[in-house]
């Protein structure tokens, strides 16, 4: 499976972004599908899932209630939408494919990343 992440840029605070992730290889409708940032000096840190199905979804309490995970299996594509940016949410943003959650050592396959940055 190969990702490639698109979307980020920069932002003022309270703006909105949104990214994508395009996919080929192995049927990815297969795969959970995750998004996690990282920000300069720290670890990667989970920010949302979505199920192979689309049923279920997951967000980190950071950004519960302002971004939204979604995908699109007929294109192989997943989304999040990112509304009421903050400066804290400045970071390269990662997807993920895989059969894990909310763990990043769960995830098999990663795309590039794609900077957000959030003025203030």
């Amino acid at each position: 499976v190969q990702l490639q992440a698109s979307g980020g840029g920069l932002v003022q605070h309270g703006g909105s972004l949104r990214l994508s992730c395009a996919a080929s290889g192995r049927t990815v409708s297969m795969y959970n599908m995750a998004w996690f940032r990282q920000a300069p000096g720290k670890e990667r840190e989970f920010v949302a899932a979505i199920t192979w199905s689309g049923g279920r979804t997951a967000y980190a309490d950071s950004v519960n209630g302002r971004f939204t995970i979604s995908r699109d299996n007929a294109e192989s594509t997943v989304y999040l939408q990112m509304n009421s940016l903050k400066s804290e949410d400045t970071a390269v943003y990662f997807c993920a494919a895989g059969t894990g959650w909310k763990l990043v050592r769960e995830y098999e396959y990663w795309g590039q990343g794609t900077q957000v940055t959030v003025s203030s």
